[in-house]
């Protein structure tokens, strides 16, 4: 769930519902809202994710894709969204992958089936997508040489912004527990709304091969830039 360069902007129009809240655990809260035909996630006075722009969470999956051998193997999403991720991911990945979509808070797969039902569309219906309502840190710790591709898009970056226990996936240890999950060739890709210097360091002591790219932020963005980085395993 990305936090995004743009904030959330209402339509004048249109005043702004606060159509549920959710529980995460562990504390803190978000809060599903509307506007007009817009849909906003937020964390506190941030936004999380938008129903309008998310250009740079389709590119979190595709360009994973275009550095595969195949697409044909084992994804882990780490955070549900809007759904974009996903269905980029769907739409890169053949018919024959299976894609695990680990999801800490219950009531974000709630929304998706429910008031976000529309922007989902088909995509958690499809036969390739298992949705586990659990901590990705806990998905990544449990598998060994299971994934193809890693997919982390949970944060503002590498750190914990929506909850501290977040910080286990970026540390030292973490990314070797990422490191292990991957068969190899596999790539861990983690998404980030800044360039997090010394982060691409961090990558490699863990023993990846690492490359970072900027996308835009938004779509007609030219100036402001979201960050992704590929992490190969080559061992």
């Amino acid at each position: 769930m990305p936090l995004h360069a743009a904030p959330y902007a209402a339509d004048s129009s249109h005043p702004i519902e606060v159509i549920d809240i959710a529980e995460i655990p562990g504390g803190g809260q978000l809060r599903l809202l509307k506007s007009g035909a817009d849909f906003s996630i937020q964390f506190g006075s941030e936004e999380l994710m938008g129903s309008c722009d998310y250009v740079s969470e389709e590119a979190l999956a595709r360009l994973t894709c275009e550095r595969l051998a195949d697409c044909d193997g084992q994804v882990l999403i780490g955070g549900l969204g809007m759904g974009f991720t996903l269905g980029a991911a769907l739409d890169a990945w053949s018919p024959h992958a299976a894609i695990v979509v680990a999801e800490l808070v219950p009531k974000i797969v709630e929304w998706a089936r429910g008031p976000l039902a529309h922007v989902f569309a088909d995509r958690l219906s499809d036969p390739r997508v298992t949705i586990d309502v659990a901590d990705v840190h806990d998905v990544i710790a449990a598998a060994s040489e299971r994934f193809d591709a890693i997919l982390l898009d949970v944060d503002n970056g590498p750190d914990g912004l929506i909850q501290a226990e977040n910080e286990r996936l970026y540390c030292n240890w973490g990314l070797r527990s990422a490191y292990g999950a991957l068969r190899s060739g596999g790539v861990l890709a983690i998404w980030s709304a800044y360039p997090a210097r010394g982060f691409d360091r961090r990558l490699e002591r863990a023993g990846f091969d690492v490359e970072a790219v900027r996308v835009p932020a938004y779509a007609g963005s030219i100036d402001d830039c979201h960050h992704i980085w590929f992490a190969r395993k080559v061992a």
